[in-house]
Formats: structure tokens, sequence, C-alpha cells
């Protein structure tokens, strides 16, 4: 046993020894409400406590990502990461555990680190349970050779799914030209050969290296009092011993790019891509928040520079830019779209001119203040989510020291218009990029990338800022939303739900949803509607497009509206001085769209490439395939769902004169509901919808479309989509149960157990952990609130030579399921699971609002939920098995399958 401290307060080479009782922690740093700690086996702690959330989320951070491979290990780190879930001697099915205690989890990888995290109620059982098990699976995961074995597949089922993507190749395939020597250049998911080949002697050598807790950074945040997560941290973590094993550091470098290099993808696809690589400064240096300016001002959706001289030019139907922010130096990727009969040597030409002409044409104040705003904006609404924040930490922990997130804020707000012309002209030029063209020059011409010398030196003396407003803690039992939620009806009609709470940050969720028309005279509308929602935030009768992006970004507001056939929308996320002004602007969104031509053209332009790069895609038409099963109407019905084929039909049958005459005709606030939660005034807004509101009325009055139960024709469909390395198994069933059914708390959890929770469903057990089949495997189930109407559905990812493999598997896990029902410890573990997780969500102020607004619509309020819940919550294994047996046959469920059928077995 090693000796403990006993210590009060004690001083000691600047850093603050905090009283554990038997144990201390050293206190490094607080920044704006974080606080770093430092055990004395070198674990690095970071607490961020936020008695707003009713969660806590843990967050273990390794530094160790797919930089640190060796040849002939690509992938280690990823294929560590599936290992990590396979339990230890104490924890043997951590799945299970995750799905019970109705936690949010997840493991990812990346170049400079590994994480795994999970949020849940924050409860001491639960913060016990995470604590303990994370610790435990630090130092005491099997890393077995049975589970590499049956996790071998399934990893190769992830790479398979990846190469369907031409993007996603196209981006590897740069990459690997890019880089010469450092391992930026290879993908996290790793070579196919190395992953197949692989042995576990290796494997385990790499997790005893790296899964210490020298080499880890514990992040906890949400509710909890730090000196008791202290406690609880050195208890279950304190005892793991330092490691007597040396990391040595990286050291190996790319040398400057003396020419721009090309490489050229040729696969069976419906669009072209071009795109462009420039070497950058790591995202610690200096230059880096420069170029983040940088790419926001070429990248920027409708306002950006490649949007104007790309997209309005009509040389792509898409083009977007962003950053890799690395702990060493990285790149800023631009990338257009474009349709596959266009030439692409135009486009391309395009992209290099509008990327690297900026010495005659530079960049304005407008431009720099315009891209500051908006990645200021983003940065501190992230700042009024401790769970955000918790997760993103882990990108700057990899960057090298948590505390890049404050001091990269700080110098975005300083960056000057000189800033960023100086970055651009030094780093996006023809010599530092990688396209597809080799051109020799007379003489050399080499960027020579500048590095981080120190970042602790960097650091030295920084404080951050102030903390940001401090929330109440909230109660999220339906009882206490129903006490504190206030419902309005105006004078026109407009449904209005508001709880109002103390939150971090000031923040406020705002939620609008209107319904419009009826079954005759929305026959035929369909695309119309669609089409006439989606241009809605193209402009406004005194906003252009990008004036509108630029409005929203100063109200701090991000916004979504948009509509359908069948109705609108409008969500808001932004902070209490804001609201009333982001309200005033979404509602002349809604009211008063500009419809302009030339945005109308370009968004027909734009969803027909979408639409064709989807006509390969097995998993977008498998699912397209199961939506038209679930929804039999005939091509008139406002809920058909077209094919692709159908779909491209219409794009080209439309007018922008249809669109104007569709919102003149539907859009009103006769059928509406607004939901608010957060900090805000309750009269202001009430005053405000009323203005903006009340006199606004739909020219045809609205009429529910039916949606009655159909029991679906079993019809089995192969769709083949050649030289598709991923395919993907879809089952669908139809059944006679609504959420106002008595069966419906049974159908729920039984469908959890099936193929709901996290890797340990009875369908992800079969086809993922045992037979190692597919990625993800799982089934879902969407119940109706108005009919006695539910739409189940399965689905398994796997290569195409395993699809008949995957359909046995399906099939013998139903029949099991009907036949043998459930165990007492797998009802009670599904029960705890979805009950915990329902409260998770209605902790979330963006579900919570969306929930509200549905009580509005359907008239009911939280009690609905609660006896929903309470229902749930008695249910025996018997009860579902009896629902199970009442409803489920196997030959009733159609099976759809896409992929590369030359390949299935």
């Amino acid at each position: 046993m090693r000796k403990h401290l006993f210590v009060t307060s004690i001083v000691c080479s600047g850093l603050s020894l905090i009283s554990l009782g038997a144990i201390a922690a050293e206190k490094v740093a607080t920044i704006e409400g974080i606080s770093e700690y430092r055990l004395d086996n070198g674990l690095q702690v970071l607490l961020f406590p936020d008695q707003t959330k009713e969660t806590v989320t843990v967050n273990v951070t390794y530094h160790v990502g797919s930089k640190h491979e060796n040849y002939g290990e690509t992938g280690m780190a990823h294929l560590l990461e599936h290992l990590v879930f396979k339990g230890t001697p104490r924890h043997k099915d951590i799945p299970a555990e995750l799905s019970s205690h109705g936690a949010r989890p997840n493991g990812t990888t990346w170049t400079d680190r590994t994480n795994y995290f999970e949020t849940f109620t924050a409860s001491e059982e639960n913060i016990n349970w995470a604590l303990d098990m994370e610790a435990d699976r630090m130092v005491n995961s099997f890393i077995a050779k049975k589970d590499l074995d049956s996790e071998m597949t399934v990893v190769r089922n992830e790479f398979e799914r990846g190469e369907n993507s031409p993007f996603r190749v196209t981006l590897q395939r740069m990459m690997a030209t890019a880089f010469e020597w450092h391992n930026y250049g290879k993908s996290t998911i790793g070579a196919r050969a190395d992953l197949e080949n692989v042995s576990i002697d290796r494997l385990k050598a790499f997790y005893k290296k790296y899964y210490q807790p020298d080499n880890a950074t514990l992040i906890v945040a949400g509710k909890f009092e730090s000196k008791e997560m202290l406690d609880k941290i050195e208890q279950y973590f304190g005892v793991i011993p330092k490691p007597e094993r040396t990391i040595e550091p990286l050291y190996t470098q790319d040398p400057a790019q003396d020419g721009e290099r090309q490489v050229n993808v040729r696969r069976v696809g419906d669009v072209q891509l071009v795109g462009n690589i420039y070497h950058v400064p790591a995202g610690s240096h200096a230059d880096f928040p420069a170029l983040d300016v940088a790419t926001e001002i070429f990248g920027a959706n409708s306002t950006g520079r490649l949007y104007k001289g790309l997209v309005e030019e009509k040389l792509a139907s898409r083009a977007f830019g962003f950053n890799f922010q690395w702990q060493e130096p990285g790149v800023a990727i631009y990338f257009a779209e474009v349709d596959k009969d266009f030439d692409l040597d135009k486009t391309q030409a395009a992209l290099d001119a509008t990327i690297e002409s900026v010495l005659n044409n530079p960049f304005t104040e407008e431009e720099v203040e315009r891209a500051k705003r908006t990645l200021v904006k983003n940065i501190e609404l992230g700042f009024n989510s401790s769970e955000r924040i918790a997760l993103d930490l882990s990108e700057w922990v990899g960057m090298g020291d948590w505390r890049l997130l404050f001091l990269n804020r700080d110098r975005i707000e300083k960056v000057t218009k000189e800033d960023v012309q100086r970055v651009a002209t030094t780093y996006l030029v023809r010599n530092n990029r990688t396209t597809g063209k080799f051109l020799p020059t007379d003489k050399p011409e080499r960027v020579e990338i500048p590095q981080v010398e120190n970042i602790a030196e960097m650091l030295k003396g920084y404080k951050g800022r102030e903390n940001v407003a401090q929330g109440e803690a909230f109660d999220p039992s339906h009882d206490n939303i129903d006490s504190r939620t206030r419902t309005v009806t105006l004078d026109n009609g407009v449904k209005v739900a508001l709880l109002t709470k103390k939150t971090r940050g000031e923040s406020v969720v705002f939620t609008l949803s209107s319904q419009m028309g009826d079954l005759k005279s929305l026959k035929d509308m369909s695309s119309i509607g669609d089409l006439t929602g989606s241009m809605l935030m193209r402009g406004s009768e005194n906003y252009t497009r990008e004036q509108l992006k630029d409005e929203f970004d100063k109200l701090k507001a991000n916004a979504s509206i948009g509509g359908s056939a069948q109705g609108s929308f409008a969500r808001i996320v932004t902070t209490k001085e804001n609201l009333v002004p982001a309200i005033n602007l979404a509602a002349e969104v809604l009211k008063k769209p500009a419809f302009d031509k030339k945005e109308f053209e370009q968004l027909v332009s734009t969803t027909e490439v979408d639409i064709e790069q989807q006509l390969q895609d097995p998993q977008a038409i498998a699912f397209r395939e199961y939506s038209r099963k679930q929804n039999p109407f005939d091509k008139s019905h406002p809920r058909y769902i077209p094919t692709m084929e159908e779909e491209l039909a219409l794009l080209k049958s439309v007018q922008l004169k249809d669109l104007n005459a569709f919102h003149n005709k539907f859009y009103g606030a006769n059928n509406m509901q607004v939901s608010v939660v957060g900090d805000f005034n309750e009269k202001a807004v009430i005053d405000s919808l009323n203005e903006l509101f009340g006199d606004w009325k739909s020219k045809t009055d609205y009429e529910r479309i039916a949606h009655p139960y159909h029991k679906l024709k079993v019809e089995n469909k192969d769709f083949n989509t050649p030289d598709k390395e991923n395919a993907v198994f879809v089952a669908a069933v139809s059944l006679p149960v609504g959420m106002n059914s008595k069966d419906a708390p049974a159908l729920e959890l039984a469908n959890y157990i099936f193929g709901g929770g996290f890797l340990n469903s009875r369908l992800a057990t079969r086809l993922r952990q045992k037979d190692g089949l597919s990625y993800g495997a799982g089934s879902f189930v969407r119940m109706s609130n108005s009919e006695a109407r539910a739409s189940m559905g399965a689905y398994a990812i796997c290569a195409p030579q395993n699809l008949n493999k995957v359909e046995v598997g399906f099939k013998e896990e139903l029949a099991r399921l009907i036949k043998d029902g459930f165990t007492d410890e797998e009802i009670e573990s599904a029960k705890s699971g979805l009950l915990q997780g329902k409260r998770v969500s209605r902790s979330q102020d963006r579900e919570l609002v969306s929930k509200l607004n549905g009580n509005l619509y359907y008239d009911r309020n939280m009690q609905f939920s609660k006896k929903y819940e309470d229902k749930l919550s008695k249910l025996s294994k018997e009860d579902v098995h009896k629902v199970v047996k009442k409803y489920l046959k196997v030959a009733d469920f159609s099976i759809i399958k896409g992929g590369d059928f030359s390949k299935v077995e």
C-alpha cells in the first residue's frame, strides 16, 4: 500500500494541495469555472461543476491516437477503443451496464487522442459506478484474443462503410499525398491489412503503454460538489500506481512541400469532387486563429467566397472549407462538389484562383468581422453547456493543453484584417497545395511551417476571464416541469408554453411549429411544400441570405427555420437579451420570404446533386424503401414517399411561382404552437408573439391528415449498388399500436431489449459481439401519438458477403425473442436504462422544449408521460412477452437489402 498524505492546505512550487482527508490532489489552475488537479500517480483531473444540469458527464481522454501507431499497427488505437468496451473481470458487460444506467455513451479515436465518455442522471450511485468502471478499464480491460477475433469483422465493416463515401476516400488519398512521413497522413481507421493481421500481443503492449493514469485526463462536468467529486476520484483512480515506463516524445516532421501535388480517385459514383489541402501550423500556434477566420471567409455557406465564386457562378453545387486543428502542424481543406457532367477543370481553376488570389482581392474588414462573429458565437454558445465543453475539452487536451480552448477564443477576438491577409498569403499558396497536379518549377519555393516550442511557457500566467452566468439546479421531474410551465392561448389561437428558469450563460431555447392544409388542398403539393420550406432561410423581404446569417450571428442565435407540405417550424438557441429580436427576425423569415430566382436555381441544383449522390448509396436506398413501405399512399397524397428518380423528376417540374402560391395559400398562424425554455422575460415574449402573429392567418383551414394502421404486404427487395464495399440490411413491419395503446410501454421495452440500448441489445450482441458481422445493428419502433399505429424496423450495416448471414441472425434472434421471452435481469436493466434516459432527455432544454411543443399540439401535459413511464416501470417479463407474442411474427417482416450483389455469398 502506498503511503497517503494527511494535509489541510499546503502550497508547494505554486501548486496548492486540496485536502481530501487521507489523500491529496494538487490544484494546478482554475479558468472560467474549470479547475485542474493532478493526482500523485500523474492523472490530470478537470472538474467543471454545473448545478443547472441534472446530469453528470464523465470523459476519460488518453493522450494516444493514430499518430502514435508504428509500422503494421495502423488502426490499432481505434481497434483498442472497441476492445475496451469488452469488459474487465469486475465489469464483465460494460454495454449492459451503460444501458442499465440510462447513460449516453461513446468512445472516439482521433489523431492525437482517444476518449471514452458517458452522460447520465446525477445520482451518487451512477457517479460511483461510472468512476469505478472507467478506473477499472483503464488498466484491467480483458484485451482478449476471442474479442479481437469477433470485433475484427466489425471494425473491418466500419472501414468498408467509409469506403462507400466518395468524399471520405478522396480526402484520405489527398492526406496520404500531402504527408510524406508523418502519421497524420494515415487514416485513423487504419489499413485493412493491419486490421486483419495485428497480433493480440501487440495490442496488449499498446494498451499497457498508453492506458495509464499519467497519460490520461479525467474530465467530469455536471451536477456535483468539487470536494466530494475529488474524494471519489481519489478513491477510484488514486489507487492505480504510476507506471515505471517512459513514453518517448514523437519527433517525425514532414519537410516543407516544394511543389503542388496531385491525386486522382476513379470509382463508381454520381458526383464529382475537387479539393485543395494546404499545410498549416499546429492548432496552438498564434497563426491558427487567423487561419480559422480565413477558412470561415472562404467556406461559409451562402456568404463565403467559395460559395459566391463557385456555387453562384454555377461552377459547383456546393463548396466548403474546414481546418484540422491538431497538436502538430495540420491542414486547411477546401472542397467543391460538382455535377458529374460538368467540366471539373473549370471548377478546379476557380477553386485555386479564389483561395490563392487574396493579394489581388484582399480581405475586407466586413468579411473578417463577420467570420469572427460566427466563430466567437459558436464558442460562446458552447460555453453554455458544461456537457458539451466536457467533450470539446478532449480535442484541446489532445492538442497539448485544455487552456488552449480559452486562449484560442481570445486570439480569435483579436484577429485583424492584416493577420488574415498575412496567413493566407503565407500558407495558402500553390507550392503548399495538394490537389492533383504536378508542375516543375525553375527554383524551389518552400513554405516552412513554424513549430510551437513551449505551450506551458506560452500559457504561463494566463487567467482567462470571468465565469459565464450560473443557472439554477432544475428538477426535471414531470410534476416540477408541469408546475413550472405556464400555458397561454393567444387571441388568434396560438398555443404557447413558457418555462422560465435560470440557466448557464442566460441561455434560452425557442421552438415554433405550425400545421397547414388538408388532404384535398395538399394533393400533389409535397415537392412544392418541401422546396418552399427550404427557401425560407435563403432571403426575406428585408434581408438577403447573407444578411440573414449576419443578423442571427449578431444576435448570438443559432436558428433553423423551414417547412414541408404539411407545416413549418422555427428553432432558435440564443441568450436572454437576444431572444425577442431573434423571434422578430424568425417571424420575418416565415412571413415574408423573398423567393429570389437565383437562390431558387441554386437550391434546385444542390438538391439535384444531393439526390444523385444517393443513387448508388445502399444505406440511403434501403432506408428510403423502408419509408416508402411505411407510407403506402398514392403519388398525389401528401404523405407519399417518392423514389429518388421520381423526386428528381418532380424537382425539375417545380417553378418559382409555385412556391409563391403555396406560401400565400397555406402559411399562417391559424394552427401554431410555440414553446420557450430557459432564461427569458415572459411578458416580452407574449407581447412579441401577439404583435408578430396576431393577424397572420392562412387562407386554407387546417385538418390533420389521417395515417391509419395498414398491415404491410410482405415483400422482399434487393438493390444492387456495384463497387460499394459496404451493404445494408433493413427489416420492416407495421403494428396496430400507438402511444395511447395499453400495449405501448411493453412494446417499447421489448424493442429496447431486442435492438435498442448500447451494444448490448439482442441484435447487437448477436450480429456484432458474437458473430462479428456488423459495425452497427439494432431495431427501432415509432408509435403514432394520434392513431393506433407503429412502424418498426431493424437494421445492420455489413459487408455484402455477410448479408445472408445477417438475415439468418436477425430471424433467429427474433424467433428466440417470441418463443422464449425475457429474463428478470433483462427487464429490470432495460427499465432502468429507458427511464433514466427519459429523465436525461427532460434535463436537456433542447429536448424538453420539443416535448412541451408536442404536448401543446396533442392537448396534454407531462402527466401523460408520467403515467406512461409509471406503466413501463411496473412491467414484468410476462407482460412484455405477452405483447411480443401478440404482435410480432418473423414471417410478417419485409426484408430490404442494398449492396454490391456480385460479392454476396
